[in-house]
């Protein structure tokens, strides 16, 4: 049985697999570049100067930007910030559940920062970084 859901399995991963994760910043954001590195410091508390803005916990491009930007799966993501706020150095991102309301958060707010799937991206915000 096993071998009949493999195919299956591996149609419903290949989409997110091949789909191309962006760093955006609102429009009036001067920032018009940035290394995954200096990603890494806004969404791992190590950096205030833009407001991260997370995808939803246990999502496929929240897995994967942690590991692409800061080579972190969820739990030790999850380790970091919990020893941040239980100490009161840092407050989490704010969560939000998509591609479209990370993207609207970042449009409305010139601090903001999030990441997105690149078929997502209009005019409304800025790419600074692109994660293969």
């Amino acid at each position: 049985m096993l071998p009949a859901l493999l195919p299956a399995l591996m149609l419903s991963a290949a989409p997110r697999a091949m789909a191309e994760t962006v760093v955006i910043v609102n429009k009036a954001n001067p920032a018009t570049r940035m290394f995954s590195e200096q990603a890494s410091q806004f969404f791992l508390g190590k950096s205030t100067m833009f407001t991260p803005v997370d995808q939803a916990e246990g999502s496929a491009i929240r897995n994967e930007f942690y590991q692409k930007v800061a080579d972190k799966d969820a739990a030790q993501v999850k380790a970091l910030w919990s020893k941040l706020v239980f100490t009161g150095k840092a407050t989490p991102p704010k969560e939000l559940k998509g591609n479209a309301d990370v993207k609207k958060a970042v449009a409305d707010d010139p601090k903001a920062i999030g990441y997105i799937d690149k078929s997502a991206v209009d005019d409304t915000v800025k790419v600074i970084l692109s994660l293969p």
